[in-house]
């Protein structure tokens, strides 16, 4: 989830994910965590990669990683919502 939402924005390469995720949720992934995630949404269709500049690979979001990244954001707001009402009851 959270490399989609990286390049939810725009294609980056990897060390500008690691970047982007650290900004986003205070945590810096390890290289082996995000080339793990990026191999994994690859082979499932999600991200895709284009053209290397210089030594970089930059990575963008296909169709169907756009669908899943929108699905989970769904499902998140419905998750936030059920915690805040029972929050409310505490």
């Amino acid at each position: 989830m959270l490399v989609l939402a990286s390049l939810a924005d725009g294609p980056k390469h990897g060390h500008a994910m690691l970047d982007d995720i650290e900004a986003m949720c205070g945590r810096r992934l390890g290289p082996g965590t995000l080339y793990g995630a990026i191999a994994r949404l690859e082979k499932q269709g999600f991200i895709e990669p284009l053209t290397a500049e210089d030594r970089r690979q930059p990575y963008r979001l296909t169709e169907s990683g756009e669908k899943v990244f929108a699905e989970n954001i769904a499902q998140l707001r419905r998750f936030v919502a059920i915690g805040a009402r029972r929050l409310a009851t505490i």
